[in-house]
């Protein structure tokens, strides 16, 4: 009687033990997945902001005065808060300096780095350089911008609510 008994313990604690390996087993991977999903979330929300950084960037710094109606839409579409606003009050003016002078910036965007990011907002430094030609330099002219850029997360996109000149 006393061989059944034993057995009997034995196979409960062989029970027990794998019940609870299975359980911690099933605890450390799901820990693991959901840290390599907020991984890759963080990581997908920063390359998003960089791009959208990026793209604003090059909107802004490549204008054309025979398509300036189509470039300050592209700035535009991009834009929200008082950064488009400052924007929309002065495309009417710009528009008739640009076609005046007739100014033509390509911009190209050499880099750009996130000072800080949440799930809603973010600063982005973003290094362009352009060409500008206008009557006054019809050879051209290099210039190069350092532009900061504040971004909000709205409607699904992150769209520039600030831009300043910086360094």
């Amino acid at each position: 009687m006393a061989a059944r008994w034993t057995d009997g313990l034995n196979g409960r604690a062989l029970t027990v033990g794998l019940v609870v390996a299975t359980v911690l087993t099933s605890a450390i991977a799901l820990w693991l997945g959901m840290s390599l999903y907020d991984r890759h979330e963080t990581e997908m929300r920063r390359q998003d902001i960089l791009g959208a950084a990026r793209q604003s960037a090059l909107n802004f710094t490549s204008l054309d005065y025979r398509h300036y109606d189509r470039d300050s839409g592209n700035v535009l579409k991009g834009a929200t808060g008082d950064f488009k606003k400052q924007f929309t009050a002065q495309t009417a003016q710009l528009t008739k300096l640009v076609a005046e002078n007739r100014s033509v910036s390509e911009g190209q965007v050499l880099d750009a780095g996130i000072v800080r990011s949440d799930a809603r907002s973010a600063r982005v430094l973003v290094v362009a350089d352009s060409k500008v030609t206008n009557t006054a330099v019809p050879g051209g002219e290099a210039r190069t911008y350092r532009l900061q850029l504040d971004l909000v997360y709205r409607g699904g996109r992150w769209l520039t609510s600030d831009v300043e000149f910086v360094g």
